[in-house]
C-alpha cells in the first residue's frame, strides 16, 4: 500500500525547499525555493504513473537508499507539466534494486541501470554514479558508483541535475538548472570541453536540448560546439540515428537542423544535408529560397501524425539536388529522386538503421516525385499503388514537401487523395496473398526475375475469383503452373 504523501503545503500557498527539513532534523544542503504549485505536485502524485514511481522511491527509501527522481521528469515538472516519463536515481546499487520488486528487467545490470515495472508503468532506476574520465568519445569505459552529489556533477547540462524527492517534496539543484531553464540557457557542468571529449553524443544533445526548449547557448557552450564538432564521427551511427531521431520529434525539428548547420556539426554528421545549403531552386516553383530552406520549412510542418520513417524520408527527399543541379532553359535537378535514394540508402547504412526501415525509407524518396502520374494510370496501375502498404507515408511525404515550398499549393494533393479513397471504397482491398515470392523460389526451384512475378500475380488472380482458399490448394495449383511453364522434357 502506498503511505499518503505528506501535505507540507499551507492552504494557498507554494512550498519553499529551503524551509524543509531532512528526515534526520538537518538543514538541507543545495535547495533552492521549489517554483511548483501545489497543485501541479499533487496532479503529479496522483497520476498512476507518478503513484507508481512515488512508490519505487518509497520502497527504496524506507530501507534506506537516498532515492529522487531526476532529470527531464523533473525539468517538465519545473516548465509546468506532468512529466510523460520518471526517471529514478538511487543510492541503492543494482542488485539492492533486484531484491526488492518483482518485475523487473536487469540486462542493463552491469551499467547500474534496472528497469522496474509497476502496474503497466516502466521506470529506469539507476544507481548514481560519477564519472569515469577514461572515455574515447564514445562511452565512459567503467561505471563508477557514488553519491547524489558525485551524479550529479557528471550529468551534462545543468538542466539535467535536477532531482525531485516526491516523499519530502525537496529540490536538489546544485547547479542553478532552474535559473538556467528560466533564462532557457544550455550550460555543460564544468568544462564544456570535457564534457563532450569525454562523450561526444554531449554534441547532438546539446543541439536537441536548444531545440527541444527553443532556448538559447551559453557562450562558452556554443563555441565549444563549433570547435570540437568533428568528434561527432567518433560516435557509433545507431547513437548518432537515435538522437537525430529525437530532434526530428521535437518541438522545434527545423531549429535543430540549422543549428547542426551553423556548429558546422552537419558536415560530419549528415555531409548529404550539408551540401543542400545554397543550391538554388527555380524560382516559379520554390519563392521560399535553396533546398536547405526548403528541408528546413518541410521539418517545421511535422505534426504528431507524422512517424519517424517519414520525417527521416523528408529531410533526406532532396539531398541528391545538390549533385543534380544543372542549367537548361531553367535550373533543373533530373532524376534527384532517384540520386537523394542513393545517397540516403548510405546515409542510413552509415547510421545503422534496420534493413526494413532503410528500405522503406529510401522506396518513399525513390518515389515522391510519381505523384504527378497517378490520376492517369490504369486502373490496374492504381492498384498497385493505392493497395501498397508503404503508400500512405509516401502521401504524407508528398503533402511535407508542398508544405515546404511557397507557395504551397495542395489542390493537386487533394485530388490525389480523394482518387485513393475513392479507389479504395470501389476497389474492396484484396486479400493478402497465400504465397511469397521465397516459397515460389523454393517450390520450383528457380530465381529471382519477371518469372516469379507472373507466377505470384496468376496465383493470386485465382485467390481474388475465390478459385483457391488455402495454401494447400496454392500450391496445388501451383504445381500444375509448373507443368505448363515447366513441361517435363524440357
Amino acid at each position: 500500500m502506498r503511505a499518503a504523501a505528506p501535505q507540507l503545503f499551507p492552504q494557498g500557498k507554494e512550498w519553499r525547499g529551503d524551509c524543509q527539513l531532512q528526515r534526520n532534523g538537518a538543514p538541507p544542503q543545495y535547495t533552492v525555493p521549489v517554483p511548483l504549485s501545489r497543485e501541479l505536485v499533487d496532479r503529479t502524485l496522483a497520476s498512476v504513473q507518478g503513484e507508481q514511481a512515488y512508490h519505487v522511491v518509497e520502497v527504496l527509501t524506507d530501507v534506506g537508499f537516498d532515492t529522487w527522481w531526476v532529470g527531464g521528469c523533473v525539468r517538465s515538472m519545473l516548465l509546468g507539466g506532468v512529466p510523460g516519463d520518471i526517471d529514478i536515481g538511487t543510492a541503492a546499487r543494482p542488485e539492492e534494486i533486484v531484491k526488492r520488486f518483482r518485475k523487473v528487467d536487469a540486462s542493463a545490470q552491469a551499467l547500474g541501470s534496472v528497469r522496474v515495472e509497476q502496474k503497466g508503468f516502466t521506470f529506469e532506476v539507476t544507481t548514481f554514479r560519477e564519472d569515469d574520465e577514461a572515455s574515447d568519445g564514445r562511452r565512459p569505459e567503467s561505471v563508477v558508483f557514488g553519491t547524489r552529489e558525485q551524479d550529479a556533477r557528471r550529468r551534462d547540462f545543468t538542466i539535467n541535475a535536477l532531482y525531485f524527492h516526491p516523499i519530502t517534496r525537496e529540490l536538489f539543484d546544485p547547479f542553478d538548472g532552474e535559473g538556467d531553464l528560466r533564462e532557457r540557457l544550455i550550460r555543460f557542468i564544468g568544462d564544456p570541453s570535457i564534457r563532450i571529449r569525454h562523450d561526444a553524443l554531449r554534441l547532438l544533445r546539446a543541439v536537441r536540448f536548444r531545440a527541444l526548449l527553443n532556448g538559447q547557448y551559453h557562450p562558452e557552450t556554443y563555441q565549444v560546439l563549433r570547435e570540437l564538432a568533428s568528434l561527432v564521427e567518433v560516435l557509433s551511427g545507431e547513437r548518432q540515428r537515435e538522437e537525430l531521431e529525437r530532434m526530428l520529434e521535437g518541438p522545434h525539428p527545423d531549429r535543430a537542423l540549422e543549428d547542426l548547420w551553423e556548429t558546422g556539426i552537419l558536415q560530419y554528421f549528415l555531409p548529404e544535408l550539408y551540401a543542400c545549403k545554397g543550391v538554388p531552386q527555380p524560382k516559379d516553383y520554390h519563392h521560399e529560397g535553396d533546398v536547405w530552406e526548403h528541408i528546413l520549412r518541410c521539418a517545421r510542418a511535422f505534426t504528431e501524425e507524422h512517424d519517424p520513417d517519414v520525417r527521416l524520408a523528408v529531410i533526406f527527399h532532396d539531398c541528391g539536388k545538390a549533385k543534380t543541379f544543372s542549367l537548361e532553359e531553367r535550373i533543373r535537378f533530373n532524376e534527384h529522386a532517384s540520386v537523394s535514394g542513393d545517397l540516403t540508402k548510405a546515409a542510413l547504412d552509415r547510421l545503422q538503421c534496420p534493413g526494413k526501415r532503410r528500405d522503406k525509407i529510401v522506396w518513399l524518396i525513390r518515389h515522391h516525385m510519381m505523384m504527378s502520374t497517378f490520376l492517369e494510370v490504369s486502373q490496374e496501375r492504381k492498384a498497385h499503388w493505392y493497395y501498397h502498404p508503404w503508400f500512405p507515408g509516401l502521401l504524407q511525404v508528398f503533402y511535407l514537401d508542398i508544405a515546404g515550398t511557397e507557395p504551397a499549393d495542395f489542390s493537386f494533393y487533394d485530388q490525389i487523395v480523394k482518387d485513393y479513397h475513392h479507389f479504395l471504397d470501389t476497389h474492396p482491398r484484396p486479400p493478402k496473398p497465400l504465397l511469397s515470392g521465397e516459397e515460389v523460389m523454393e517450390m520450383l526451384g528457380i530465381t529471382p526475375g519477371e518469372k516469379v512475378g507472373e507466377i505470384l500475380r496468376a496465383v493470386h488472380e485465382k485467390q481474388v475469383r475465390g478459385e483457391i482458399r488455402t495454401k494447400a490448394e496454392a500450391r496445388e495449383f501451383l504445381k500444375a503452373l509448373f507443368l505448363v511453364h515447366f513441361p517435363l522434357g524440357e
